[in-house]
Order: structure tokens, then sequence, then C-alpha cells
């Protein structure tokens, strides 16, 4: 029989499988009481149903709300206090970072005052101020009591009411930024301005930014109110150069900060905010419109009264001086560039004596800007500058340009430009030196040099001629065969002898002066011909004294070049240049009573235009020409620049006795030797009081380049004050030191 699967199974008895279990309800239970029995609850009507399940609804809806709000605001208590607590670690962490950076605070100590450059002529008046030109401290109390109320009330209304930083400012400011959409109010102190003026550079960063309010900090804790706003008084920039209310007010008004008025006191406020946009001798306007408003917000804070806002701004008594007043600053500017060189780094207040007379120096100036103002339309000359200078290499004078407020560019020292003829004297006394004579006889002919065919301003050729001839009428082809015959390297070496600096090119153009050169080394060359032959420097600096103790830590010393011209070449180089003021291309000069010589320059095309001229006292260049090397219209050597030079040396020889040029004897003043021959002989009269007409004509056909020159002849005739009379070609010299044209008269040459 087979085995039963499965497990063993109680009977059920037929009950149904749910009731298998033992089960009891509350109802099967014995109980003590009936009321201890559950009652069942009667069904509610329909209706009241729904309005249960509703208000039910409603108020798990309300408590869910509730809770989330609860939630949310937990929620941001929480994080809002965990943000802070970052936050605050944040600030703490940047303020410890900024305070890492500064100088220990112990240590902070308020900075001497800037150096600065006192530049004065030789007469001990100010010329000019250099470096950071900071007045003399003025104290609170002896400054106008508006003065430091006009900065107040413009820059920091609440100066006595915060600690340093004014939130309120800060905040007014930015709402203010915010409605203009950037920055036109600024929410710094007088305070932090210091601290910015005192320790800080004035670089626009947060880190910046950052330190300057931990040093206002420190300098409220230091420092009273009055103590910090006399140091912001005394130390803050005003524009030009000044700092302090002192030198701002000297400068601007030529008069003490104790003396300014109310209208002057609201101009100086009013450049804090700008000192170089609003400086009242550039934008006088400008300064002008930002003083009504300064004196607006005095009004409005009760610093003056109505009246007094509506006199100043009515009839101000501003006395500013003109713009960019004198090319003097253009000497400043080379005094500035030669400094370092001399005492290194300026770290004390100096001052600078110079060689500069300030009344030759105002008539230069005039010189050049009058005669500019004239004549520049006609011939299309923009620009122009003179370089005058004794015969020890001292400069009196020097003008860099028409009007340094417009161009600071010194084109009396930086600019080069092509000399043209009047480098032609260094090619004359190198062949001088070579053993030629002034009365030499080259011929001046048409020339080729290897396709190079230099020709004379003219166009014109006069055969065999003088050296002497050749240099005054400024004849190119003669130049040229000098320089061909002496060498061109030969000529480099001269000019590099008498001072000239620049590099020069040792070509057959060099005799035209194609190399470029600045005026004053060209003025300087010329010097040893005015001297008698010793090397100069040109130099503007004597010496330069500290002003604290009065040291002297700078004296120049004397010219170690000795001789570099030999005195007989001398007197034959000046025999020649003398002759190009009488008769040739400088006849224009004008220096009655005084024996001159010197040498005109038209470079390539019109574009520059020289005449370097000198006297036994005074050597004295002009240039003429176009910054952007553009031709003139025709403007030559012998015109405007010889113009500009009469002017300017007139004035400089005024009440002086005349002197002759080294190696000839009085002429034109005729005194010394000249007058006691003329007493010896009374029939001879001088020919310079004269001024006959000096040119000559050739034996030989003038010839236009049209066809060959013939060969010279062996004797021309030339005509002078003399008469026409047969010369040999190698004429004898005149007697050294006397006048030749005397020398000639005694003894029949």
């Amino acid at each position: 029989m087979a085995k039963k699967k499965g497990g063993r199974k109680e009977p059920t008895f037929g009950v149904s499988a749910s009731l298998s279990e033992p089960r009891m309800n509350p109802r099967d239970r014995v109980a003590r009481d009936e009321d201890d029995l559950p009652r069942e609850k009667p069904k509610p009507a329909p209706r009241k149903a729904a309005e249960r399940s509703a208000r039910k609804s409603r108020k798990a809806s309300r408590a869910r709300t509730s809770g989330r709000i609860g939630g949310l605001v937990r929620k941001t208590f929480y994080w809002g206090a965990v943000l802070g607590l970052w936050g605050a670690i944040a600030v703490v962490g940047v303020v410890i970072y900024v305070g890492a950076h500064l100088p220990p605070i112990q240590s902070l100590e308020i900075p001497p005052k800037p150096p600065s450059v006192q530049i004065v002529g030789m007469d001990g008046s100010l010329l000019a101020t250099r470096g950071e030109q900071a007045g003399a401290n003025v104290a609170l109390k002896d400054l106008p009591p508006f003065l430091p109320k006009a900065f107040i009330a413009i820059e920091d209304r609440r100066f006595y009411s915060h600690y340093g930083v004014d939130p309120i400012g800060i905040a007014r400011a930015a709402v203010t930024n915010l409605l203009h959409h950037g920055v036109s109010q600024g929410g710094s102190t007088l305070t932090q301005q210091l601290a910015k003026n005192l320790f800080l550079t004035q670089e626009r960063t947060m880190a910046r930014k950052l330190q300057e309010v931990e040093l206002a900090f420190w300098l409220e804790r230091k420092h009273s109110k009055n103590e910090i706003i006399e140091l912001y008084l005394n130390r803050v920039y005003f524009g030009s150069g000044a700092y302090g209310v002192e030198a701002a007010a000297q400068r601007y008004f030529g008069k003490s900060a104790k003396s300014v008025t109310i209208s002057e006191a609201a101009m100086l406020a009013g450049l804090v905010k700008s000192p170089s946009r609003l400086a009242p001798n550039r934008n006088p306007e400008g300064a002008e419109a930002r003083a009504k408003i300064v004196l607006a917000a005095m009004e409005d804070a009760g610093f003056i009264t109505a009246a007094q806002a509506k006199a100043s701004i009515g009839a101000p008594s501003y006395n500013v001086k003109p713009v960019g007043a004198g090319t003097v600053n253009y000497v400043a500017d080379w005094i500035g560039e030669v400094l370092d060189d001399l005492v290194g780094q300026i770290d004390q207040s100096i001052i600078v004596e110079t060689s500069i007379d300030p009344k030759l120096q105002a008539v230069a100036e005039a010189s050049i800007i009058d005669e500019l103002a004239a004549k520049s339309v006609k011939f299309n000359v923009s620009q122009g500058a003179l370089v005058a200078m004794t015969p020890d290499g001292s400069v009196r004078a020097m003008v860099g340009g028409r009007n340094y407020a417009d161009s600071q560019f010194n084109r009396a020292v930086t600019a080069k430009r092509q000399p043209g003829s009047s480098f032609k004297p260094f090619v004359y006394l190198t062949a001088i030196e070579a053993g030629l004579t002034p009365e030499t006889i080259r011929t001046d002919a048409p020339l080729d040099v290897k396709g190079w065919k230099p020709e004379n301003y003219t166009h014109e050729y006069f055969g065999a001629v003088t050296l002497k001839q050749a240099l005054a009428m400024s004849l190119n082809t003669v130049a040229v065969r000098l320089g061909l015959e002496v060498g061109a390297a030969s000529v480099v070496r001269t000019a590099h002898r008498l001072g000239i600096a620049s590099k020069l090119e040792a070509n057959a153009s060099i005799a035209l002066g194609t190399s470029e050169v600045s005026l004053t080394e060209l003025v300087g060359a010329y010097v040893p011909f005015a001297n008698g032959g010793l090397g100069v420097t040109p130099h503007v600096i004597n010496r330069i004294r500290n002003v604290a103790n009065n040291k002297v830590i700078y004296a120049r010393p004397a010219d170690a070049l000795g001789t570099v011209i030999d005195a007989r070449a001398v007197a034959m180089m000046n025999t020649m240049m003398q002759e190009t003021l009488i008769s040739g291309s400088a006849k224009k000069a004008d220096l009655a009573g005084w024996g001159a010589a010197g040498k005109t320059g038209t470079s390539q095309d019109f574009r520059d235009a020289w005449f370097i001229g000198y006297t036994s006292r005074l050597v004295t260049g002009v240039w003429l020409g176009n910054d952007d090397n553009s031709p003139t219209r025709k403007a030559t050597g012998g015109g405007l620049p010889v113009e500009i030079w009469s002017r300017f040396m007139k004035t400089a020889h005024q009440g002086l006795p005349p002197e002759p040029v080294p190696g000839l004897a009085p002429s034109s003043a005729f005194g010394g030797i000249g007058q006691a021959m003329s007493q010896l002989l009374p029939g001879i009269s001088a020919p310079a009081s004269e001024a006959p007409a000096r040119g000559y004509v050739p034996s030989a056909p003038v010839y236009n380049g049209a066809r060959p020159q013939p060969p010279a002849p062996t004797q021309t005739t030339y005509r002078d004050a003399r008469g026409s009379q047969p010369q040999p070609n190698a004429r004898p010299e005149a007697a050294s030191g006397l006048d030749g044209w005397l020398v000639d008269r005694l003894f029949g040459r």
C-alpha cells in the first residue's frame, strides 16, 4: 500500500479554513460592565461626512504649508548662520592677509616730503622746478579758515564725525554711482586719501583699497583731526608737479597759501578730483567750473555765506600763470636728463645752478616765436630752435621749439637734422690744416663723382675762385673737391675733434652736410673758432647744492680738451667765415660795430635752414624746419635764420665793448691796431663801415652747367673793396693777427 504523502492533518469537522484557527471578537469577551463594550458609531449622513472630509483636508493642507514654511525658515536661519560664520571668517582672513602685507603699524612713520629740483639761472633767479615740487609746510593755524573748509565741503563733509571711514558716505556714493551707471562720486574720506598719498600707490585694486582702510584707522588713532587735515593739505597733489597747498598756490597764483582768496581756495580744493585734467594753467575753464561747485558746497555746508559765494563766483581773482610759461622748460628737461649721470639718484631736494641768463633766454624765446608768427606761413616753417653759448661752452640760452606747451620735444638737443653747408667749415679747416690758405685757388665747375653730380644752389659756376670766396658764397662743387682732396675720413676726424658727437658717414657727400647732427653739438663745434682754438663741451650745469645743508655735491670741472685748432688755422678760418657775413650768403646779418663770422646751411629740398654765427663773446646757432621733415617753401639759411640771429645778437651785445674775433684785428669797430694805423695813415678808411659791395667778378666766363667748365686760368682777376688787380694762383697770406684788408693796403697786396 502506498505511503501517504504530507504531514498529519487535524480534522476540521466541516468548519471553513478561515475558522480553523481560534479567534475572538471583542464582543465575544466577557465584560464586567456593558459600558466596557465598544459601541458601533452610527453612520453619518452623506452631507455632513463631506463637510467633515473637506475640513479635514483643509486642516491637513494648512498643516503641510505651515510645516513647509517652518522648515524653510529653519533652513534659512541655519544656512544664514553658517554663511555668516564663514563670511566672518573670510573677513578676518582678508584683514589678516592685508595687514600682513602692510609695514608693521608700530614702525609706520609719516614719510619725508618728496625731493624737488630747483633750477636757477646765473643770477640766482628760479627758472623751473622739476621732480615733485613740494612747498614748505604750512601750519593749519596760519591758513585762512575757509581753505581747509573748502576741502572738507567737497571731499569729506563728515570729516569731524567719522573715525577714518565713513559708511554713510560710502553708501551715498554707491547709490549715486548706481544711478549714474558709472563712477561719478567717491566714498573715500580725507583720512583715506591721506593714507593713500603717504603710504600706498595709485593703483585701483581691492587689495590697495583695503590697505587704505586699515591705514586710515591707524591714522585716526595716531593723530588728531586737525593734524590729519594739516598733513593732508601739505601733501595732496595739485597737478603740474605741485604737492601741498603752498606749492600749488605759488605755482598757480604766484602767492603763498596764507594769502589765497575764497575763490582761489575753492579752485585748489576742486583740483584734487582730477589734478591733471583740471589744472588751471592747462584748463582754466574746467578749473573755474569745478571751483563754482566747491563754492556751492561750502555754502551748503554753512562754511561761507550766500553773499560770499555769490561774490566769489561773480568776480574771481585768479592770477593763473600762462600755459607752459616758457621755453626755459626745454632747458629744465635737458637738465633732468643729465642729473642722474652727475649725482645719481636724487633722495634730497637740490638746487641746480645753471649758466642760463634769464634775460637772454627771454630774448631768444621772443626772437623765435615772433619771427615764426610773422613768417612761418610764408615759408611753410612750423618749428625753430636756438642755442647760444659763450666761448667756454656755457649755454646762455636755449629754445627747443616754438611752444613748450604744445610739444616738449627738444629740437635743440634731441633732434638730428642735415646741417647742409653749415658743415663746410670742417671741410675747409681740414684743407687749411693740410697746407692750403684762404687765397688758394680752386675751380668751381660741374663735377661727376661716380654718377653723383653736385650742383650749386644757383646752378651757376664761377670758374677759378679762392677758398675764401668759395666758402663765403657756399659753392658746393668746391667743397666737394676739397673733401675729395683731403679725404672724407679726415673731414670726419676734424668734425669729431671739434665736438661733433653724432655718427658721420665718410663719403663724398659729407662735404655738403648730409650726415645728421643736433643744433647743440654743431654750435659747440663752432666754439673753437670763437675762442682761439680750444675744445669745449657744451654744458648748462655749473653747481648742484643740497637744500638742507647747502653742501655742494657737484661742481663742474674745467674742460681738459686743450687746443683742437692751431691759432694760425683759427685766424684763416675766421678770415673766411667773416667774409660770409660781409659779402656771402649771410650778408643780411646785422651786428654793427662787432666783428662776427659764421656759416649758413640749407639741406636738400629746403628741409632745414641753419645759421651758426659768432663773435668773441657768444656763439649762436639757429635752426628752422618742420618736425615731419617736409620741405619748407624755399627757406634758406641766409634768410629767416639770419634775421632771428641778428635780432638776438643785437640785444645780447648791447652795451658791451666791441671786440674782434680771434686772429683778426678790429674792422667794423675800427679800434685797436686798425684805429692806430688810421691815425698814422689818414687816407685809409675802414671798409666795413662803408659796407661796400664785396662781390667778385671772375675773369673766366660764368657757366650754368650747360657745358663743361674750361680749365682754370693761371691767373684770375677778382674784384672786391680793394679794386680789381691780377692775382697769382697762390697769393701770399696776410700776416697773422692783423686785418687782411689793412695789410694788403699797407704792403700793396
